[in-house]
């Protein structure tokens, strides 16, 4: 298993120069009118992302204040980010036990609440030590990643959410498996599992599977490296391209990560990361950009105040058909919760984590790896 981070503030050490970007790669013939949607969708986030990465003057034209929702009150111990060293350093020693306590407690807070738009991480370290700063400010987000995480034991504790209505959930799991031996075709059928409890739990919420992230291969430093490095960043593409047929099948959404972490040799990219499997703070800003453009242009957005409508403000695209089917040509019909499938070319191009690589800054999709 994977050790995380000391602390979420931890995973914002060491950048390098970006690699050079790929050419790009000629959309196939013949791909479903769906599809190419969702290639178009995934390819503006990609867009978004490459426009903050590589000039990063660009971050003023997409301002993201404080989240909506800072750490919700709940019994000690607290999960919110903590400036103590010894306190974090305490916080590393949890056991899975006292994860599981702390989350659940968390979750119940939660449900009490009912805030608006409350959005759900769900996975590993990967989206644990997710900066609260940078998570986007238009939601409510309650965090419920553990380390070490894998599909089976997230599986397990779906029902911390019974009592929640979480608008959206996010979701990546399944590094940390593969790292462990467990076969894929096991990850697959968890994942599946998972999605299909969750749409019977919460049938009106907005579910997004996402890519796992590639390792850094033999320049990681991470304590259990050998490990890593026994899983290919093949393996976790193909894992990959399973998951985004998972979505389309189970009609919930895929969200691409894999080219915007991926450099040219299907490496996780050094600027991104802290080790070769966590994120540095660069990286989560690569992140949160990506959930920004995809939550814009993908999922429900809240009712426009009528004051702003008179004033011409409003969105030309309303709640009801901003979260339309992926897998039709019109979504006239298609309600603001309603879950519905967003595959990318991950189920077309070549199985290769090198053609997963971002070749040009506006027409690749995304997806990822990344357990802890």
């Amino acid at each position: 298993m994977i050790q995380p981070a000391q602390t979420r503030s931890a995973q914002t050490q060491s950048t390098q120069p970006a690699p050079a970007i790929r050419n790009e790669v000629q959309p196939r013939k013949g791909v479903p009118i769906w599809a190419a949607l969702s290639i178009a969708v995934n390819g503006l986030v990609l867009l978004a992302v490459s426009l903050v990465v590589w000039k990063p003057q660009l971050l003023t034209l997409l301002p993201i204040p404080q989240p909506n929702a800072a750490p919700i009150a709940s019994p000690e111990p607290s999960v919110a980010p903590i400036d103590d060293p010894a306190e974090a350093g305490n916080r590393q020693q949890l056991s899975y036990e006292q994860w599981l306590e702390i989350l659940q407690k968390e979750a119940s807070a939660v449900a009490k609440k009912a805030p608006d738009r409350l959005t759900v991480l769900l996975g590993d370290s990967l989206s644990l030590w997710f900066p609260t700063e940078l998570l986007p400010s238009d939601r409510t987000w309650l965090n419920q990643g553990i380390s070490g995480e894998n599909s089976a034991g997230l599986l397990k504790r779906l029902n911390f959410l019974d009592e929640t209505k979480p608008q959206t959930i996010f979701l990546m799991v399944g590094v940390n498996d593969l790292i462990k031996g467990v076969p894929a075709d096991q990850v697959v059928a968890n994942l599946r599992q998972t999605v299909q409890n969750l749409k019977e739990k919460h049938p009106n919420t907005e579910i997004v599977l996402q890519a796992l992230l590639p390792h850094g291969g033999e320049r990681a430093t991470v304590s259990d490296r050998e490990a890593v490095l026994k899983v290919s960043n093949e393996q976790i593409f193909k894992l990959n391209q399973q998951i985004a047929t998972i979505a389309q099948e189970e009609q919930v959404f895929f969200l691409n990560l894999y080219p915007l972490f991926a450099d040219s040799d299907g490496l996780l990219r050094q600027d991104l990361s802290t080790d070769g499997l966590h994120l540095n703070r660069e990286g989560y800003n690569v992140w949160r950009t990506a959930l920004t453009v995809f939550s814009q242009t993908k999922l429900a957005q809240p009712p426009i105040a009528p004051a702003a409508q008179e004033s011409g403000a409003a969105s030309s695209e309303t709640p009801a058909n901003a979260n339309g089917d992926a897998n039709s040509e019109t979504n006239s019909e298609a309600g603001p919760d309603a879950n519905k499938a967003t595959t990318t070319e991950a189920s077309t191009e070549a199985s290769t984590p090198e053609a997963a690589a971002p070749e040009t800054a506006g027409t690749q999709s995304s997806s990822g790896a990344a357990g802890q």
